[in-house]
């Protein structure tokens, strides 16, 4: 199908490919034609079809837990409506469903399923934790090797592939069952908030439910705050939900185990003072 290259066109066949208008869903955009002559209109409805199945079966392999929960069937409409209303702004398929979550929360159907858009924000977290690069995390003996008045004055260095998901909802209980090869044995109960670490020290992406507090001071050490800081957070936001006490000690050895950081922040900084920057290339 030979196709005149200029950005205008470009921008049409694109449009094409995934409009919603039922009078333009029905032919080739203008200007298209065969080699030989024969039914562009055909042949371009046979390749939009294509693009769409395609850009489903990504998404399907992105968000399994949710595709288990709303049967393929349902899954492959949703997912169409989407595909039609959000057209990938990337080549790097990968990157491609980052909207879904925030979809599903907007989807009046599913407005009895308020839970729906956090579980596919955890399994967005999974896919980004699984693609983040390689590194190292913090050993775990590294805090045994700071002075003891200096502990809480400490800032880290997160992992490229730690994430972290707040819901008020179960939302690793219902990823978990659903992530699962196993059948389901009961129905999970949504109501009840859960937050996740997602980290993937080594090959493997674990997901971990957090303890009271435990959100709070990943979020404030993720974004910058001392260990001393991040305590407080975490004994504030316990405090504010009244769901338990913040045991510090053991959020720690969650932090060590999870593999969620891969340096102390200071020390990174003590390197770039001693190396100096990078070389611009």
């Amino acid at each position: 199908m030979p196709w005149p290259v200029d950005d205008d066109a470009e921008a049409a066949f694109a449009a094409a490919l995934l409009t919603t208008d039922p009078e333009q869903a029905d032919r080739a955009p203008g200007g298209l034609f065969t080699a030989d002559g024969g039914d562009a209109t055909r042949r371009f409805r046979v390749h939009r079809n294509n693009v769409v199945v395609s850009l489903v079966e990504v998404l399907m392999v992105a968000f399994p837990a949710i595709l288990r929960l709303l049967g393929e069937a349902y899954f492959r409409a949703l997912v169409g409506e989407f595909v039609r209303a959000h057209p990938p702004r990337s080549p790097v398929l990968l990157d491609y469903g980052d909207g879904f979550p925030d979809f599903l929360d907007a989807f009046p159907p599913l407005d009895h399923y308020p839970w729906l858009g956090d579980v596919a924000r955890l399994e967005r977290a999974w896919s980004q934790a699984y693609h983040a690069a390689d590194s190292t995390a913090l050993p775990p003996d590294a805090l045994g090797r700071v002075a003891p008045d200096a502990l809480m004055t400490l800032r880290f260095d997160p992992h490229p592939a730690t994430r972290l998901v707040r819901s008020r909802y179960r939302v690793v209980s219902i990823f978990r069952a659903n992530r699962s090869p196993e059948p389901l044995s009961e129905p999970v109960r949504a109501d009840g908030g859960e937050d996740a670490l997602v980290t993937r020290p080594g090959l493997t992406v674990a997901v971990r439910l957090l303890p009271t507090g435990g959100a709070a001071f990943f979020a404030a050490l993720l974004a910058g705050a001392s260990l001393g800081e991040a305590a407080q957070a975490g004994h504030g936001d316990a405090g504010r939900t009244g769901a338990g006490d913040f045991d510090l000690t053991a959020t720690i050895a969650v932090m060590l185990e999870a593999g969620a950081f891969q340096g102390l922040a200071d020390e990174l900084q003590e390197n770039t003072k001693r190396t100096g920057p990078a070389p611009s290339k």
